[in-house]
Order: C-alpha cells, then sequence, then structure tokens
C-alpha cells in the first residue's frame, strides 16, 4: 500500500523534520512521512482522542510542526496568540488520503525550509505561508 502512495511523489528528505499528524489526517500520512525518515507522532496511533489545546502544546512541548484539517488552530495562534513550532494546514477539496499525501509531498519539495515557525495553508493549487510569532 505505501508504494501506491509514493509512486507519484518524487521528494526526497533533505533534512529531517519533527511532525506532530493530527488524528484527522490519519496515520497513513504518518507512516508516509516516516518512510523519509522523519521524526512523527500520530495522535491518531499514540495520544488518540486529545483536544486542539493539548494537541497545540503538545507539539510546542516536543518541537514538532503540526500537520492538520482543523481551521480552530488558525484562530488559536492568530487570535488567541498561542505559541506554535509551525502548522500546516491542509484545505482539500479531495480528502483521500492520496491527496493529502500528494499535496504535502509537494509542498515538503518547494518549501521545507519555509515551514517551521510558519503557519501554511495548502490546498491542491495553492500554498499560504504566514510567518507568525512561534514559542
Amino acid at each position: 500500500m505505501q508504494d501506491h502512495f509514493t509512486s507519484n511523489v518524487s521528494w526526497e528528505a533533505e533534512s529531517n523534520e519533527r511532525f506532530l499528524v493530527d488524528e484527522c489526517i490519519g496515520p497513513i500520512v504518518a507512516r508516509w512521512l516516516r518512510q523519509f525518515k522523519h521524526d512523527v507522532l500520530s495522535v491518531y496511533e499514540e495520544v488518540r482522542g486529545l483536544d486542539d489545546d493539548m494537541i497545540l502544546q503538545k507539539a510546542v512541548v516536543d518541537n514538532r510542526i503540526l500537520i492538520t484539517d482543523g481551521k480552530d488552530f488558525g484562530k488559536m495562534i492568530f487570535r488567541e496568540g498561542k505559541p506554535h513550532k509551525g502548522v500546516i494546514l491542509l484545505r482539500l477539496e479531495d480528502e483521500r488520503i492520496a491527496s493529502k499525501i500528494k499535496v504535502l509531498g509537494q509542498l515538503l519539495e518547494q518549501y521545507a525550509d519555509q515551514l517551521a515557525g510558519s503557519f501554511v495553508v495548502a490546498t491542491e493549487t495553492t500554498v499560504r505561508i504566514a510567518h507568525s510569532r512561534s514559542g
């Protein structure tokens, strides 16, 4: 199954990032990231049921970039001023796993050096990067 998802992605990790993959993104995406030697904590696999505040706090404490599709994280960071180490917010029309992996692969290939400390919104066709104050 993993070969199916990686066959369309030519990206190879140049640096090993630390990610926290939200429950909504899923364990298959977490396993895909691990194939590229990233340090990945999957909420679904390891700390299922954490609320958003605890997820963001865990990402900060563990120095991880959060990957999510939860819009509430934008409010927490920009309105409430909560610290973060980087957030990738996937806003996809096609929320199937293959689409998530394709968008993440493209994002990592083109913007890997801009993810830490940034709030990134990625769709199938666009990427917006906000360099916000992080903790």
